[in-house]
């Protein structure tokens, strides 16, 4: 069974927000800010899955309408607009139960959907791996189990016998619902994409042990959608994942090796943006590709310093690192787009950033000019696990071409010569946990603890 996408490429769709008169975000707010912090959001999102915005709508409200969320007073009035802008969708900034959902698409005579479904559809669109296109297609499914519905004579019903244990005639079916079929199939599915899902989560275990064979560490870029995080890992690593002011542009996670200024070298990964009320479900279903957020020694939080809400969106990020538990990882806070600020504003953050003197500072950093990246890069490097290094004497036969290499690339050769047409003698310098490595293949003659690694 195959989900198909909720927004068709250019459809008019008409977008309705709606804020809660109690919410915290208006206390001391300024009047029409709710409209403008949910709705700006949403347009986005309409416009990332490939919609053209008609128009939008927003409500002022106590609480939810159980049975149309709006009410039916606003409902009349989405109707109307939806008619007067031609607009065919409806694209809700909240989540809606399958009822409201429903009695919304009955009374608007339009094609409703909610927040959810609009994210699902951009990652549907995004996701080009095999794995980011089964734990998309996850989490559509389980989103759409609990809305199936059966219509009128489309649906196959029950022939139940009379009395004297006749059936009566032209209510006989094939023995089950057409509702009861597809939520059958659909729950076959989800089965076994899980079971496919969890054979990558082994594939990836496999790759990550075979990474840590050669003990290096990993720096997450973690953040909100559309701060620059691909814009940054492009200037970090010299790669070219693709950068799209698009949310959710970058799906599938990225790892490159970053060598830092103390010499030592690191895995970066970029990985899939966050979002405020990111569907359960896709957090369940993305629980492979935010391992390596969890796996990561080091987590580089990028913010867009440019945009007025970065605080709250700040907050939305670190709350779901708290549900991922890596809540306590060192963190370097990264503060990006300082390029689109005004100049007296950016001058007053810098001279606040040095004031502050301190390891937990942000890095003002703008990727797209590459302003900042040597200080974030010794940040890095200070924020790592410092690793003891090791000098001592080793014996290689030459065949082993790529230990030797490993010697070179993550450690500092003080003196080598061969000894004999098979055998090499070194001098080395290498972080502790090679020459664990290096002793247990016997390679080692002898060797001491000198130093530890340092950005300085």
């Amino acid at each position: 069974m195959k989900t198909t996408q909720a927004v068709s490429s250019t459809e008019r769709a008409l977008l309705v927000g709606v804020a809660w008169k109690r919410s915290p975000r208006m206390l001391g707010g300024p009047a029409g800010a709710p409209e403008r912090e949910s709705l700006a959001e949403l347009v986005e999102l309409a416009r990332s899955a490939g919609a053209e915005i008609a128009g939008t709508v927003f409500q002022l409200r106590e609480a939810a309408d159980p049975a149309t969320f709006v009410g039916r007073g606003k409902l009349d009035e989405i109707r109307a607009e939806a008619s007067a802008k031609e607009a065919p969708l409806i694209i809700f900034d909240s989540d809606l139960s399958p009822v409201q959902q429903r009695n919304i698409e009955e009374h608007t005579e339009c094609r409703v959907i909610d927040r959810t479904q609009l994210i699902l559809d951009i990652f549907a669109r995004h996701a080009r791996s095999r794995e980011g296109q089964l734990q998309v297609e996850l989490a559509q499914l389980n989103y759409m189990l609990p809305r199936l519905t059966g219509k009128g004579a489309a649906m196959s019903r029950l022939g139940g016998k009379g009395g004297g244990g006749v059936g009566r005639i032209g209510v006989r079916g094939p023995g089950e619902k057409k509702l009861e079929t597809d939520r059958r199939r659909i729950r076959d599915r989800v089965r076994k994409i899980q079971t496919s899902i969890e054979d990558v989560r082994k594939q990836r275990s496999l790759r990550r042990q075979a990474r840590n064979s050669v003990p290096l560490g990993t720096v997450a870029l973690v953040g909100y959608t559309n701060a620059g995080k691909s814009t940054l890992f492009n200037a970090l690593s010299k790669a070219e994942v693709l950068v799209s002011s698009r949310m959710f542009a970058t799906l599938d996670p990225t790892i490159r090796a970053l060598r830092l200024p103390s010499g030592r070298r690191v895995l970066l990964s970029d990985t899939v943006g966050f979002i405020r009320d990111l569907p359960k479900g896709l957090m369940t279903a993305f629980r492979a590709t935010l391992e390596e957020v969890q796996e990561a020694a080091v987590i580089l939080h990028v913010s867009d310093i440019s945009s007025p809400h970065h605080r709250e969106l700040d907050e939305a990020v670190k709350k779901i690192l708290a549900d991922l538990g890596v809540a306590g990882r060192p963190t370097v806070h990264v503060w990006n787009k300082i390029d689109l600020l005004p100049v007296d504003l950016r001058e007053g953050l810098t001279r606040s950033v040095a004031s502050e003197n301190r390891a937990g500072a942000p890095v003002l950093v703008s990727a797209a000019q590459g302003a900042g990246l040597e200080e974030l890069l010794h940040r890095i490097d200070r924020s790592l696990p410092v690793d003891p290094v090791v000098k001592f004497s080793l014996r290689m036969p030459l065949t082993e071409g790529r230990t030797l290499a490993l010697v070179h690339a993550l450690g500092k050769v003080v003196h080598s010569e061969l000894e004999d047409d098979a055998h090499m003698l070194l001098e080395a310098e290498v972080p502790e946990s090679i020459a664990r490595r290096l002793r247990l293949h016997d390679f080692v003659l002898d060797g001491t603890s000198v130093a530890q690694f340092s950005s300085d």
